[in-house]
Parts: structure tokens; sequence; C-alpha cells
């Protein structure tokens, strides 16, 4: 058990103090340990275990770390109970209203907005580096032509640190960062590419980065692609939402890999590899899925609701809910006046957003999924608007990909910046045999 004592001055994430805080103090039998408590620059409070094993022999167990703080991060703040999400101190309305995602990337490594000059260098940099090397061709060639292009996409970045083997240092640092945020839109579009069996586009120099990377999704040798504004805009605008998420399970997996000092390629890698899983990224996906699924089988939100409902039927309500936000996620409401200017302005058509409009104005009255707080979250609509702009499907991780890559590298950076760093290194309770003689294979009947 662990009750609340007078002590010693805490500091916050910043590294400011923050005046006198009470310490928790830990009692298992007879032991009694006073442990440091830390509060963060809003308010949230940590209990500072890493002396716990050590001084009493006894860990925490906390499957999925739900209740586990493993590091201080001065990048993205969270409170799930308000519905706050922002970036760098930035609240993501204002970002998505006012930036780019070049300026967004640009903030979450350097932790400033950029200056005009420094972001039209930097601009100019990711746009210099979006080639990849020809030999890729031939490292695409060796791949399945049906293959997902999420798990391609995961090898291409790998095998970017054989192209690029310089040791990892603070100069070569940078450098590093250009060529993937440079190289990720073209990796994307080459692994969608690959999978439908067409050739691949060049990156050209005269587009911005979103419109870039439509170019060399859509165009063909034979025809050009003209990029419209309005889709350009609302891919911008996805990526800054997807830009960065705490520690979640893919930004969490960077950490834990780069905690080895294993490069950035790999790392990154290993980030896609995790954002892969259906329960992570590829739930905007499973969001689409559903309301399909609906327009062409049920025909009616409201019996789907009815079925969502009943714990004894298959039907999921999937885009509704976050392990974070007990709140609206404030992306969504972001997206859902987006989602509905793109689909005019394109003429698209919008069953499914009209689907999804029904959803959630029937799950934001129901008690059943008020009192559960299920609100919409960021894949409710994205998926909608994706589907929209002519991404296909099983690109949706893949756009999550490239839209969470500036975060993954900031958060990359700040571990290994942090004085604190060391190799990540989770205990366990271990549940299986005791000591046991071996008992030869003719003696075990």
């Amino acid at each position: 058990m662990a009750t609340q004592t007078t002590g010693a001055s805490g500091t916050s994430e910043a590294g400011g103090q923050t005046g006198a805080l009470p310490s928790a103090e830990f009692a298992y039998g007879d032991q009694r340990l006073a442990l440091p408590v830390v509060r963060g620059a809003e308010d949230e409070v940590a209990v500072d275990i890493q002396k716990l094993r050590a001084a009493t022999g006894v860990i925490t167990l906390d499957p999925g770390y739900g209740n586990t703080g493993a590091c201080r991060s001065a990048i993205t703040f969270i409170d799930g109970e308000k519905g706050i999400l922002r970036y760098r101190g930035y609240p993501i309305e204002e970002l998505a209203e006012h930036s780019t995602f070049l300026e967004v990337a640009w903030l979450l490594v350097n932790g400033e907005l950029p200056t005009r000059a420094e972001l039209s260098t930097f601009s100019m940099e990711v746009t210099r580096h979006t080639m990849l090397h020809e030999d890729f061709r031939r490292f695409f060639d060796a791949l399945p032509k049906d293959a997902h292009p999420m798990p391609v996409a995961a090898a291409t970045v790998g095998a970017l640190a054989t192209f690029y083997q310089d040791p990892e240092t603070s100069e070569s640092l940078p450098k590093t960062i250009v060529r993937l945020l440079a190289k990720m839109p073209t990796i994307a579009a080459c692994s969608f590419k690959h999978s439908i069996g067409q050739p691949f586009i060049y990156p050209r120099n005269d587009l911005d980065y979103c419109a870039n990377f439509l170019h060399m999704m859509f165009a063909t040798p034979c025809e050009e692609y003209e990029v419209d504004p309005v889709v350009s805009k609302a891919l911008d605008l996805l990526l800054i939402l997807h830009a960065d998420h705490e520690q979640n399970c893919s930004t969490s997996t960077v950490r834990l890999v780069g905690s080895s000092q294993a490069n950035l390629f790999a790392a990154i890698s290993a980030g896609i590899g995790a954002l892969w899983g259906p329960l992570h990224g590829g739930a905007n996906q499973a969001v689409i899925e559903m309301l399909e699924h609906i327009d062409r089988e049920e025909g009616s939100a409201d019996k789907f609701i009815t079925r969502a409902k009943d714990k004894n039927d298959t039907a999921r309500l999937m885009g509704f809910g976050h392990r974070i936000y007990k709140n609206y996620d404030p992306r969504a409401a972001v997206l859902k006046r987006t989602c509905t200017q793109v689909i005019n302005k394109l003429g698209t058509s919008s069953r499914l957003l009209e689907i999804a409009m029904r959803l959630e104005e029937i799950a934001l009255s129901d008690e059943y999924f008020v009192s559960r707080k299920l609100y919409p979250n960021v894949d409710f609509y994205s998926g909608v608007i994706y589907k929209a702009l002519g991404i296909p499907t099983n690109m949706f991780t893949v756009m999550f990909a490239m839209g969470r890559l500036p975060g993954w590298i900031a958060h990359f950076l700040e571990m290994r910046r942090d004085p604190d760093f060391r190799i990540g290194r989770p205990r366990q309770v271990y549940t299986g045999a005791k000591k046991r003689a071996y008992v030869g294979i003719d003696r075990r009947g």
C-alpha cells in the first residue's frame, strides 16, 4: 500500500521547482520506503519508483503500462477527460487551422515554431531529398507483387540504413531526419504502386509535400495527375492531426528500440510495424469496412446500432471510444468539419458520410454509449476523408505512418538527450514451473 507523507520539493518536467511536494510511502510487511513524487507542467502527479526493487525486492505489475510513466516528455500533452491535445503547448485546433505539416514537423522535432527563414530552408531541404536511390527498384522487385503496402514501407525504411551508414552523431542526425521526412511520401507511394503493379513515379521538386505525394500516388507514365488544392490541404490537415499522440504503442516501440542505441531508421521501421496492428493504426480501416458493411448489408445505421448494443451480437461500433479520451476526441471535431467540406467540394458520393453522421447522432444521444463515454475518435472521420480522396483502404495505415513520423523522430531525439537515458528493460512476474529435474526422453513414456 502507499500513503501520503510530507516530503522534499519536486521538479517539473521542464526542470523548474514546483515547491514542496508530498512523498509517497510504500509499505509491504514491515518494510517502509519513501518514494519521491514528481509533478508535471500540467500538474500530473507521478510516484517515482525507480528505487523500489533495489530497496525492497518488489516490482509493480501494470499490464499494458496504462499506469506507468516510462519517461518525462515535453513534446505532447493530452488530457483525455477534457478532450485536450497540444503539441509543444500549442492546441491542436489552432495548429490545424493555421499551420502546415512541415511547420508542425519542425515544431515537434525542434521544440519551437520555425521562423519564416527556417521553414523556407527546411522545406527546401526536404524537397531536395525526396528521391530514392535507384537500387531500391531491385529491392522492391524482390518483394511479392501482392504485398501489403505497410510491411513494404517498414522494410524500405529499415533498408535506408544500408544506404546511409554513417555513424549517428549530433552532426549526422539532422541529415537523417530530413531524409526520413523527405523520403517517407516517396516510400509510401512506391509501396502502393508496387502493390498494384504500376511503374514508380519520380517526385517533383515544384510541388509541395502533400501535392508531391498525391502526384506520385496517382500519376502514371501515360497520364498526369492534376492535384486539387482542396485534396492537398485536406491531406496536410490529416497529417498534422496524426503527427504525435504521446506514449502510444508505436511511439513507445520507437523509444524502446532506440534505447538500445539502434539507429533512427531501425527505430522508425519498428514503429511502423507496431502501427500496422488493427488495435492501433488499422482502426480507421475498420471504420470504413463497418460503414461499407452497413451500406451493403444493414441498410440502416439505426439497425446496426441496435445490434452493436447487444453483447451477444458480433456487430461492433468502430471509431468510437479511446483508451485516453473520455470526452470528444479534439481531432475528430476538426475532421468532422473538414469531412463535409471535402466531400461537398469533390462531389464524391456522401453515402458513407451520411451513415457516419447518423451513427454519431444516435451514439451521442443514446445512454448506452454516453454512459460509457464512447465518443467519436480521429479514426471515425479520417477513414471517410481518405476514401473521398481516393486513397485505397490498404494504404490508410501507411498514411498514418507518414503523419506520425515527426512525432516518432521527436521522441527518439528526446529519449537520447534525456540525462536519465537508459536501455528499456521491463520486469515480469514469473508464473511458470519452479525448478525441476530433467527427465530423459526414454523415461517420459
